[in-house]
């Protein structure tokens, strides 16, 4: 199975423990692509639609794509009663273009699992002239000391390749997205803004939020449960709970004519 596929097979769990996005991402968001409510948007991998119902508050008119309908069941039971949203079950290679039917399409931690070969040129199909590609996503920062040395010995044993820098960070400013959008040719200057937040963390609650982390799904089952019992065993020995910042970033930018 394909990594990017796993989160369906967990979607309640996915649901439950990932926070949302800071609700000022969503107000520059607007003032950004200069969006009215009823603007067309198309949303990319909108998995259990925590973004999508932050959209649709907004009055856009809303396509929101996932390849996983157990997501999209659990999106649907969230946005129940937003008349301006359907749903496709879809991923964003597979969906039949739309062309220049849209105002903004927007990809919630989503756009690093497209295909670098169609992501930026299918965006700019879908968009009308002068709309808007928004990519967002979240990174943790790093774990407050001691813990952080004692999860890196945990890692070290029990899941090398999982330790060190979390693939999460690629949305961080020194990561490649500015870049990505200026190679594309298809888009003009990007706009970038950042937002900073914490979260509160048990050892139970973090080790439920990383069973439905598509990394740690992909491991075996007993070789999971055993690194995420060690890590669970040096939280509580490090006082039982930790705050962990987090960046949030967006990058806009307008099609070109």
């Amino acid at each position: 199975m394909e990594q990017r596929f796993v989160f369906n097979r967990v979607a309640d769990l996915y649901d439950q423990t990932r926070a949302g996005y800071p609700t000022a991402l969503y107000d520059d968001l607007v003032a950004v692509a200069g969006l009215t409510p009823g603007d067309a948007t198309l949303e990319i991998g909108c998995g259990t639609g925590k973004a999508t119902e932050d959209l649709a508050r907004r009055g856009l008119n809303i396509l929101a794509l996932d390849p996983g309908p157990e997501l999209i069941g659990v999106a649907l039971h969230r946005l129940n009663g937003f008349e301006n949203v359907r749903f496709m079950q879809t991923t964003f290679e597979g969906w039949p273009v739309e062309a220049g039917a849209f105002k903004l399409v927007a990809a919630a931690q989503s756009w690093h699992w497209v295909a670098p070969a169609v992501r930026f040129a299918k965006a700019f199909e879908a968009l009308a002239p002068g709309g808007t590609l928004a990519v967002f996503g979240s990174a943790p920062m790093d774990f407050p000391s001691p813990l952080s040395e004692a999860l890196a010995k945990v890692y070290a044993v029990h899941a090398p390749a999982l330790g060190g820098r979390p693939p999460e960070t690629t949305y961080l400013p020194d990561g490649p997205y500015v870049g990505y959008f200026d190679q594309s040719g298809l888009f003009g200057p990007v706009i970038h803004k950042g937002y900073n937040w914490s979260r509160r963390y048990s050892a139970q609650t973090y080790v439920e939020y990383l069973r439905g982390v598509s990394r740690y799904q992909m491991l075996e089952p007993a070789r999971r449960e055993t690194l995420l019992s060690a890590i669970a065993k040096e939280i509580d020995a490090h006082g039982g709970g930790f705050d962990l910042g987090h960046e949030t970033h967006l990058y806009a930018a307008a099609r070109r004519t």
